[in-house]
């Protein structure tokens, strides 16, 4: 039975740049898969470089689980394969053809080993990952539940009725296909007001489950927790809305189209718009020119919770923003002490909350050095989950996994922290603290 849920704690944060719902496309020479988008992930390299590859053609493989492949999104030559510390393999770079050819594949739909057999082999299953651990899901396992939010709330995001415009073909054959993967429900999430697309609300072969709220009623981990919580020894998957478009249109043409729309926003973009490009694209060919003067930080995914990258950088696997702000290196004269119109507070530190629809041009100050964790009661203001965060977050920098699991610990991902780490008044890394953990619980519990 679908459900409506009303999120009230959270806050939604305005900021200027958001991108104007015009595209444009670009191209890229060339594109990277970097095993660092995938968590827990231990790559095994199937090419070397001079490799000639196809849109589709596996790269690497999970050394622990070696049905999931990681496929190249477009065909042309493996140019490096770039290594950190301890030989850590950080990118795979390709020069793409000025034509794309794509393998060769025959999607199989009959039996559900089938479909995960044709996802694992050619690239699609890193797009469905689990709760709890937030991490790729295990082709092995069953899962209770399937979920795709169609919103996010995140600041600047990609507005997905947007990004899927057109493609209700593809999604609707995502959502036939991820149906065959559980024994349970598969949930669409839309949000009351900012979900207005025939692609989400006309789906059918779903459940579909309304929100009301601010960020992050977006996240699919909350949406989950409202919907039907995990518990521990259950799973539950979750996929992006442009993850089952890329499945969907997988099963119907047999190739692995990466075709991505990406919004660039941000305050220190001229012109904050859409962009059709790939996954794995130049981020240079997307800025260029279109980048105001100034010391500017660069973020693949959201200002909350995405990837610090270079203006040379590379599109992250699930990102479908791009972000650009300024730089905070300046100190601030009286900093919280002088009065002022232009900061953002959740508190009434400043007169700004007297406005609460402007639009903040913030940068990346933190305002504040790391300092001893204070019980505020700030984080349960902004987190809408049955959960006590503060106490868990305790638990967790303890490393008391008893207490970790009666708290609530299989619920949460570093996102759902996101905003309570933007609040923190003790500066606290929480969604490392949560990451860390979560890697901890899933090797002691499992």
């Amino acid at each position: 039975m679908s459900k409506t849920v009303k999120i009230r704690k959270g806050a939604d944060l305005n900021l200027v740049g958001t991108a104007d719902k015009v595209s444009a496309s670009v191209s890229s020479k060339t594109f990277v898969v970097k095993p660092t988008d995938f968590h827990n992930v231990t790559p095994k390299l199937l090419v070397k470089v001079g490799h000639e590859v196809k849109a589709g053609t596996p790269l690497f493989f999970d050394k622990y689980s070696d049905r999931v492949k990681f496929s190249s999104p477009v065909s042309g030559e493996v140019i490096e394969i770039n290594r950190g510390e301890k030989r850590k393999l950080l990118e795979i770079k390709i020069l793409a053809d000025q034509e794309i050819k794509y393998a060769e594949a025959t999607p199989k739909t009959g039996s559900r080993e089938e479909v995960v057999q044709t996802l694992c082999d050619n690239g699609l299953w890193p797009f469905i990952k689990q709760r709890p651990y937030d991490v790729i899901a295990r082709p092995e396992d069953t899962p209770k539940a399937i979920h795709v939010s169609a919103f996010d709330t995140n600041p600047l995001a990609a507005d997905k009725d947007f990004v899927l415009h057109g493609r209700e073909a593809d999604f609707q054959n995502g959502l036939d296909v991820l149906a065959k993967l559980t024994d349970g429900k598969v949930h669409l999430n839309v949000h009351a007001s900012k979900t207005t697309s025939d692609v989400f609300l006309k789906a059918k072969n779903v459940e579909i489950n309304t929100f009301y709220g601010p960020h992050p009623s977006g996240n699919v981990g909350v949406q989950v927790h409202h919907v039907d919580p995990v518990n521990k020894g259950e799973k539950v998957w979750v996929v992006s809305p442009e993850g089952v478009a890329q499945i969907g249109k997988f099963f119907a043409t047999g190739q692995y189209d990466a075709s991505r729309v990406v919004a660039l926003a941000g305050s220190m973009v001229e012109k904050p718009k859409y962009f059709k490009t790939l996954q794995g694209a130049e981020v240079g060919s997307i800025l260029e020119g279109n980048l105001k003067a100034g010391d500017t930080r660069v973020v693949s995914g959201s200002v909350l919770t995405g990837e610090q990258i270079q203006a040379d950088g590379y599109l992250g696997f699930y990102d479908s923003t791009i972000t650009v702000i300024p730089e905070g290196k300046d100190p601030q004269f009286l900093g919280w002490i002088a009065p002022n119109f232009n900061k953002f507070s959740f508190s009434r530190t400043f007169f700004s909350w007297l406005m609460p629809g402007k639009q903040y041009n913030l940068n990346t100050n933190t305002n504040g050095e790391p300092r001893a964790l204070v019980v505020t009661g700030q984080y349960e203001h902004v987190f809408p989950m049955e959960i006590y965060p503060q106490y868990l977050i305790k638990a967790m920098i303890t490393e008391d996994i008893e207490k970790m699991e009666g708290l609530g610990v299989f619920e949460v991902a570093p996102e759902d922290f996101a905003l309570a780490e933007f609040s923190c008044t003790s500066k606290m890394p929480l969604q490392d603290i949560v990451r860390e953990s979560l890697d901890l619980m899933q090797k002691e519990v499992g």
